[in-house]
């Protein structure tokens, strides 16, 4: 049997939607055992986001599949005294506890830092929250779009031009870069608890992390900068930064910084060697100016052939581009495969989740179970902690645990 990085590190998930409990799935990914604490009845409100107006429609709860694959799942009622009982047993043999939890609810139903703490002084204690844990909105509700993307200025930057609405994110797409942080700042902890033999407190929120993202911008901001609106695309400032449009409608974008070096062989590819030398374009400076006409030409250039020969056209001529893809592009893309950016179940090989995005060489990550029901474990689990079968059938009966 492979050995894995984090086996026998035991992880507590006590979150939902979606960046701490996803940090957990990270961890078993490596080799941790992850307990998933769920509500009784329907489980986690997670399980039914993909069922809400606009999401893909599909037979498989991708989004549990995602993000509790390869964790246990016990059913514990954390508003009754004896669920938190059982809570507080499985803590005292745990390395890390992961909430999301608001901050008063915590305190309500006895999983602060500070009663955990004292039942484990080893436990890394994991917060993550919308908007932070100080100040007059440490208690607002917040999810990504709403704390990552609105309100770090991402929302408002990544629209198409200064005169088009706010650009709409979807789901996880803050959340699942914060649980990487999450990830991170619990590791530095595990870290630090190796030196120190001592536990530890580690936080971070969606508004940190959509700063994070946006630190570029947000810090340019803060340095007191005065910024340039974003033009349409038609009238791009760069036509060599732009995206363009093909026969088939679909859509791929130039990034080209070295512009000395591509434009002679970028005009070859759009079959215009004539630009090269143009009294307009022969320069980047003149480029530059008058860049809407050359988007204008270009535009033309691109429209006349499908995306898969300007594709293998430009990348025969090694200019740096890439088709924008669409999500229903993803699952016939080579390169996600052969680099394992994506994970085959192998309890049933037509599911596939995107893999956690690095590797540890001369490791290879767990092979995926499948996620958990609610309540699943809950008896192994309980068993595991000494409870014999009397204790956990008077738990069933009043409805601590399910």
């Amino acid at each position: 049997m492979n050995s894995h990085v984090f086996d026998g590190l035991r992880v507590i998930d006590c979150g939902s939607y979606i960046a701490a409990p996803a940090s957990t799935t990270i961890l078993a990914d490596l080799g941790a055992d992850v307990i998933k604490i769920e509500p009784p009845g329907m489980g986690d409100p997670y399980r039914q986001l993909p069922k809400l107006p606009g999401n893909p429609v599909c037979e498989h709860d991708f989004a549990w599949l995602m993000d509790a694959h390869s964790k246990r799942g016990i059913a514990l009622n954390l508003a009754d005294p004896d669920g938190q009982s059982v809570l507080h047993d499985l803590v005292a043999s745990a390395d890390v506890f992961v909430t999301n939890y608001p901050l008063k609810v915590r305190q309500k139903l006895h999983l602060d830092y500070e009663t955990l703490a004292a039942r484990n002084e080893k436990i890394i204690y994991g917060s993550f929250t919308g908007y932070g844990e100080t100040g007059p909105e440490s208690t607002k509700p917040g999810f990504d779009t709403t704390s990552y993307w609105a309100r770090s200025g991402m929302m408002d930057t990544v629209r198409s031009d200064a005169g088009a609405v706010p650009a709409r994110s979807v789901v996880g797409q803050g959340d699942h870069p914060s649980a990487m942080t999450m990830f991170a700042a619990v590791v530095t902890a595990l870290y630090q608890r190796e030196r120190t033999g001592k536990g530890t407190y580690v936080s971070s929120s969606l508004l940190a992390n959509g700063l994070w993202a946006n630190s570029y911008m947000a810090t340019a901001a803060l340095c007191g900068a005065t910024f340039i609106p974003r033009p349409p695309r038609e009238a791009s400032l760069n036509a060599l930064g732009a995206y363009y449009q093909c026969a088939d409608g679909k859509w791929l974008i130039l990034t080209i910084l070295n512009e000395d070096r591509h434009w002679p062989s970028l005009a070859t590819c759009l079959g215009r060697p004539d630009l090269i030398d143009h009294p307009d374009f022969a320069s980047k400076p003149l480029r530059l100016k008058n860049a809407r006409a050359l988007v204008d030409i270009m535009d033309a250039a691109f429209a006349s052939r499908e995306r898969a020969h300007w594709a293998s056209t430009l990348s025969e001529a090694g200019i740096v581009f890439d088709i924008v893809a669409t999500s229903e592009d993803i699952p016939d893309d080579p390169q996600i495969y052969v680099n394992e950016m994506v994970q085959t179940f192998p309890d049933d090989e037509r599911l596939k989740a995107v893999a956690t995005p690095f590797r540890l060489a001369g490791q290879q990550p767990v092979p995926p179970r499948m996620p958990p029901s609610p309540g699943q474990h809950t008896d192994e689990i309980l068993t595991e902690l000494g409870y014999d079968t009397d204790r956990v059938a008077t738990l069933r009966s009043s409805g601590a645990v399910a």
